[in-house]
This record gives C-alpha cells, sequence and structure tokens, in this order.
C-alpha cells in the first residue's frame, strides 16, 4: 500500500487512509503514524483493566465462603462466571465487531468492566456473581476487537510484538491482583478490595472516549466508524468456513486444554496450599500470582522468539512441555522448594506460545479483520467454556472426595494438547494456505 506523498498540503500525516473490506494483514494497515503509540497504550490499559479483573477473587474465596456460607463448589462461580459470561459472547461478539465497529466494542467493554466497580455495594452472593459476569462481557469485548484494530494500526511485525506485549498486561493485571487482593482483604473489606481493581476500566473508559480514533482519523467521541469496510460484517456460513481450517481447530484445542488447567490452578492453588500445605492466604496468593508474573516476561520472550523462529510448532511444543511438567509439580511436589521452581515453569509454559497463537491467524492466506476477529472470538467462546468449567470441576471433586487432588488431576491431564497441538500443526507454508479464500 503506497503511502500518501509527503508534499501533499490536503493530507493530515496523522491521517490513514480509508480502508477497502476484505485486505490481509499489512495490506490493511493505515499510513504509519505517531498516533498509533497512543492506540497502543489505549489498548495496553484495556488488557491491563481486564486482568485486574478476571481473578482477584481467587486468593480470598475463603473470606467469600464463610461471609455467603456456600460451599466451595458455589464459590468457584466467582471465578467461573465470568469466563461462562466471556465464553458465550466470544464468538458472537466478533461476529458483531464487523457491524458495530471497533470503537462501540470497546466503549461496551470498558463500561462492562468498570462496573466491577460496585462490588463494594452488593448485598449478596448473587448480585455479586452477576456484578462479576460483567467483567466477562468487557473481556469478550475488548480482547476480541483487539485483533482487527491492530490490522488497522500496525504492520506485521509490529502486531506480532503488540500481540505480546498486550498479552503480557492481561497477566501483569492478573499477577497485581492476584497477589495483593489478599493483602487488601485485610486493611479492607474483601468486597471493598475487589471494588479498587475496578476504578482503573474507570479512567480507561474516559481516555478511550477522549484520545481513541478509528482508522481514518476520528476520534471515538465523534460517534462515526472508520469506513464502509469496517461495517461489512461476516456471514454464518463464511465463519463456520473459516472455523472449520484444520489449523485453526488445532489452536483451539491448544489454547483451551491449556486454559483448563490454568484457570483451575489459578482459581484454587491459594486455597489448596492453604488447606492442604498449611501456606497463609497471603502467602498462597503470592505464589499463585507467580503464574500471571512469569506470564508477562514469557509472552515477551515468545514475541521475541516468534519473530526469529520459522516454524510455530516449535514453540508450542516447548511450551506445552513447561506447562505440563510445571503443572504436575505444583500439586504434587510436597515442599515450598520444589512448589516455586514448578509454578515459575508451569506459568512460563502457559503463555510462552501467545503471541504466536494470537498472530498466526493473521498470517493466513485470504484473511481479514473480520475472519481474524472470528477466530479470535472463537479461542475466546471454546477457551472462556473450558476456563468456565475447570474451577467447578476442581471444587466439586473436593466437596465430594474431601481432597483437590483429582481435580487438580484432570485439568493438569488436559494441559497436554498444547504440546500434541504443535506436534500436529502443519509447517508455516501450509498453514498459510490453509484458510479459505476470500469471498468479497
Amino acid at each position: 500500500m503506497a503511502n500518501a506523498p509527503k508534499d501533499d498540503p490536503k493530507k493530515d500525516p496523522r491521517e490513514a487512509p480509508r480502508q477497502k473490506p476484505g485486505l490481509s494483514l499489512g495490506q490493511n494497515a493505515p499510513f504509519p503514524s505517531r498516533y498509533r503509540f497512543v492506540m497502543a497504550a489505549l489498548v495496553l490499559a484495556g488488557h491491563l483493566s481486564v486482568g485486574l479483573n478476571i481473578f482477584p477473587v481467587s486468593p480470598i474465596l475463603p473470606l467469600a465462603i464463610d461471609d455467603f456460607d456456600i460451599n466451595r463448589t458455589t464459590a468457584g462461580l466467582l471465578v467461573s462466571l465470568p469466563l461462562l459470561a466471556a465464553a458465550v459472547l466470544g464468538l458472537p461478539s466478533g461476529m458483531l465487531i464487523a457491524r458495530i465497529g471497533i470503537r462501540r466494542a470497546f466503549i461496551i467493554g470498558w463500561t462492562a468492566v468498570a462496573l466491577a466497580s460496585f462490588s463494594g455495594l452488593a448485598p449478596n452472593f448473587i448480585s455479586l456473581l452477576l456484578i462479576r459476569s460483567g467483567v466477562g462481557l468487557g473481556f469478550a469485548f475488548i480482547i476480541t476487537a483487539t485483533g482487527p484494530l491492530l490490522m488497522q494500526w500496525f504492520r506485521p511485525k509490529e502486531v506480532l510484538v503488540m500481540n505480546a506485549v498486550t498479552t503480557a498486561a492481561l497477566s501483569l493485571g492478573i499477577a497485581l491482583s492476584v497477589a495483593t487482593a489478599a493483602p487488601l482483604a485485610k486493611v479492607m473489606d474483601w468486597q471493598w478490595a475487589l471494588t479498587m481493581f475496578a476504578l482503573p476500566a474507570i479512567a480507561g473508559l474516559a481516555a478511550w472516549l477522549l484520545f481513541a480514533r478509528t482508522a481514518d482519523g476520528q476520534t471515538a467521541s465523534s460517534g462515526r466508524e472508520a469506513s464502509s469496510g469496517s461495517r461489512r460484517g461476516i456471514s454464518l456460513s463464511e465463519a463456520a468456513s473459516v472455523l472449520r481450517n484444520r489449523s485453526v481447530v488445532l489452536l483451539l484445542a491448544a489454547d483451551a486444554g491449556i486454559l483448563v488447567q490454568y484457570a483451575a490452578f489459578t482459581g484454587w492453588l491459594p486455597t489448596f496450599y492453604n488447606e492442604d500445605r498449611g501456606i497463609s492466604l497471603s502467602q498462597a496468593g503470592f505464589i499463585t500470582g507467580i503464574l500471571p508474573l512469569v506470564g508477562v516476561f514469557a509472552v515477551l520472550a515468545g514475541g521475541v522468539v516468534a519473530l526469529r523462529v520459522d516454524s510455530p510448532k516449535t514453540l508450542f511444543v516447548a511450551s506445552g512441555l513447561m506447562a505440563g511438567l510445571g503443572g504436575l509439580g505444583a500439586f504434587l511436589l510436597p515442599g515450598l522448594g520444589g512448589i516455586y521452581p514448578a509454578v515459575v515453569i508451569l506459568g512460563f509454559g502457559s503463555w510462552l506460545y501467545v503471541p504466536t497463537l494470537l498472530t498466526l491467524p493473521m498470517q493466513m492466506a485470504g484473511m481479514t479483520p473480520e475472519r481474524v476477529a472470528v477466530i479470535w472470538g472463537s479461542l475466546l467462546t471454546f477457551s472462556g467454556f473450558a476456563m468456565f468449567i475447570s474451577p467447578i470441576l476442581v471444587g466439586g471433586l473436593r466437596d465430594l472426595t474431601g481432597s483437590f487432588l483429582p481435580g487438580l488431576a484432570i485439568c493438569a491431564a488436559a494441559s497436554w494438547t498444547l504440546l500434541l497441538a504443535g506436534l500436529l500443526l502443519p509447517g508455516r507454508s501450509r498453514a498459510n494456505r490453509a484458510a479459505p479464500p476470500r469471498q468479497d
């Protein structure tokens, strides 16, 4: 795509040329401008806000169990129901974004996450559960809209880097909330601690309304979308055709398997360490917070390695081995001397592959922002259902058997799908030919 002449006095150098529907990654990016760094900051803030509000309740589930007089299976809903909401809305939001536009999708997402600031006012378990479900709505719209936004604003190599840093921001948000929720609950009511994690989303919504631009340079508050290309939409048959792709199926299975383990461990390891290992809730929350904290560095490393490694198979296999072995050690090893290294290895394996996972769909032949939104939405749907089920499974089996081990073992076994998918993935050249042709 040719850049606008620099000496054209009628052209605002900050503006991007109007988009054409159905263009692939690299062709769809606007004229490179410094304003893309503002958009990058807004997207990073969105992912950080989502991360802050996904798992903050997990280290303080024992407090919720005592206050609401509920069993562990029911308490697990506070962790898993937001993930279910994200799962239910993932694929539909991916298809809807092509209709409503990226601007409105982010406004919906930011608003839904910001509503979690009412957690401190929730009078009972049901009302808190409904508020937590809103986080899942925000998760679905912000994460799914990010792929098309990156394709419109950034060059191909920049997209890979952005996928790494946005995932790092999400992981950092999870790490901060999981590690600090229990200490915060010591100085204030635990429900108000949940409110604190939602406050950045209020600031993020205001920043998005003031500073976000669509691809043609309009601000988010102008009420206009970038172009007719963002309104093209995608049919159900086209979406189904994309999702029948063998490589896409493997990506969905790999991510879902890893996140079965990740959600179960993030949700229940603090309680498991407290009840079975005699570790304090604060220290147990700190140990579990290592998972997403290590993920910050793992996704950045994954982005760097992906720029140098030609085949994604290597990254998937390496991540699968680390996640599988680290997951077993995290709950089978008896002492802190083994638990800490196992959790670090588990955290690294659970995030290293993510930049490649998110970028691969954009590199497939015939891909458009609309199709990428569908794939990202499908990842959220399949992985969200997996993440919804796993904390309930672990809590339910704990209530039935009196032990966390059966549930944790089942979820750990699911993580090996990442290794299997890495072995079965086609080479990069074959994967790039695997997407269906354009149907404009």
